[in-house]
């Protein structure tokens, strides 16, 4: 018995073309939505225009981040010198000043979005 080998049933036919209507969507230009209007971006502002901007707006999330620095760089020194009561204690601070900065983080986003738009 020789095998004989079998091609698939391939019609060869060309691709049909696109039906030559209205393009849905012109990719030269962005979409247009309706209620939209991108406001002009006058410039960017930096890294450290952004960081006293946002610092203003919400004070209390910077203070909670060095508080939360500042317990744990204590603590971790109190560890290494074998004070562990004092160690455990600014652990807790630490643990005290995240919350802090989660629960101002919180606030701000509530305040931002209770603010009236321009």
């Amino acid at each position: 018995m020789a095998a004989t080998a079998t091609k698939p049933a391939v019609s060869e036919q060309t691709p049909a073309t696109t039906p030559a209507g209205p393009v849905p969507f012109d990719f030269s230009r962005p979409p247009i939505i309706e209620g939209f209007n991108p406001s002009p971006r006058f410039r960017d502002e930096t890294l450290k225009e952004k960081f006293l901007r946002k610092t203003k707006e919400n004070p209390f999330v910077p203070i909670g981040c060095l508080g939360t620095a500042g317990a744990l760089i204590y603590g971790l020194r109190a560890f290494h010198q074998g004070k562990t009561r004092q160690s455990q204690l600014s652990m807790r601070g630490r643990i005290f000043a995240q919350g802090f900065t989660v629960v101002a983080i919180i606030v701000g986003v509530f305040a931002t979005a209770l603010k009236p738009k321009q």
